[in-house]
């Protein structure tokens, strides 16, 4: 079991990471970051990961424009 010591090192490490995070303009919530932290641990290359990451964002931001388009011009199809 983690000890109250190991836990408080790790919410530190995490906030500190947050905030490198935000001051880089990732983007990030601390859930996403914990996510990425968790899978950089088990061996998840992290440029990789980040390539993901910004490949989703595009495609993301791909389909609100076509929302946005679709819902501007009245064809709902």
């Amino acid at each position: 079991m983690a000890s109250a010591a190991n836990l408080n090192a790790v919410r530190e490490t995490m906030d500190v990471l947050l905030e490198i995070s935000k001051l880089l303009n990732t983007g990030l919530d601390m859930e996403s970051l914990s996510i990425c932290v968790r899978l950089c641990e088990q061996g998840i290359n992290p440029e990789a990961l980040s390539s993901v990451i910004k490949e989703l964002r595009k495609a993301s931001d791909s389909l609100k424009v076509k929302e946005i388009r679709c819902f501007s011009f009245g064809n709902f199809t």
